[in-house]
């Protein structure tokens, strides 16, 4: 668990789903609260230019490799992460350790009623599920929601804000969660455990096409994407000439 992988200064830990699961099972029992970034790789690029998500992406307890383009960052790097763990997945992998454990769910985030369906469509997959609240994430008062989640006896936290608004505000205010233990920034997942939003077919998800997918549905991201992935790519294929350089003068 403790080996990473570093993507533009990001440091990936390099595991499995099934290990990251676990690790979150045990983060869940911890004795703080502790958190999950899932950065795919406009985020890591985020975080390259940005200091302060820089900051608090690194400041997760895990940190686990999103999409498709960060593992093949990885590859270009030479140092190859084992496979692609997807938040969305992570999240609901995670939903039958909660049931096993006895803890319970909050769900942070996305358009007002969005987090009420998702909680309803999780509880009825997943008997035993105990979802013991739900927020919208359009708010400006932190303190009313964090009153909220306390009040709530919440262990585990899903944080639907966006990226990097969820890892910033999951770093600024986890010494304030009473009962919390385990955060996963999960950005729009909850529109896809609300059923609001469909996820790429299986034959998409595997061969790493998902974003191509998204593209076809929502031709409107086509410019944000653009506008951060060809500089990714520049700038790992940067990464990767100064660390050959490094190594042969060193």
């Amino acid at each position: 668990m403790n080996e990473k992988v570093n993507v533009l200064g990001v440091e990936v830990d390099n595991v499995t789903m099934e290990q990251a699961v676990a690790k979150c099972a045990e983060l869940a029992c911890g004795e703080r609260a502790r958190y999950v970034a899932t950065p795919n790789a406009e985020i890591v690029y985020t975080c390259h230019k940005d200091p302060a998500a820089m900051e608090a992406v690194s400041s997760a307890a895990l940190i686990v490799p999103d999409g498709a383009g960060v593992v093949k960052a990885s590859n270009m790097l030479g140092r190859p992460l084992k496979e692609k763990v997807a938040g969305v997945e992570l999240g609901e992998n995670i939903l039958p350790e909660l049931v096993r454990l006895g803890k319970k769910l909050y769900i942070l985030g996305a358009k007002p009623g969005v987090a009420d369906r998702a909680a309803e469509n999780l509880m009825k997959k997943y008997p035993g599920l105990a979802v013991v609240g739900c927020r919208d994430g359009y708010f400006t008062d932190d303190d009313e929601v964090i009153k909220g989640i306390n009040a709530s006896n919440a262990d585990v936290l899903f944080v639907c804000l966006g990226a990097p608004r969820q890892e910033l505000w999951m770093n600024k205010h986890a010494g304030e969660l009473t009962s919390v233990r385990l955060m996963l920034g999960l950005g729009g997942s909850v529109d896809i455990y609300a059923g609001d939003t469909e996820r790429a077919p299986d034959f998409f998800v595997k061969h790493g096409l998902e974003w191509f997918y998204r593209l076809a549905k929502q031709p409107g991201r086509v410019g944000r994407i653009m506008k951060r992935l060809p500089p990714f790519i520049s700038a790992v294929k940067k990464q990767r000439r100064e660390e050959k350089k490094a190594a042969k003068n060193g």
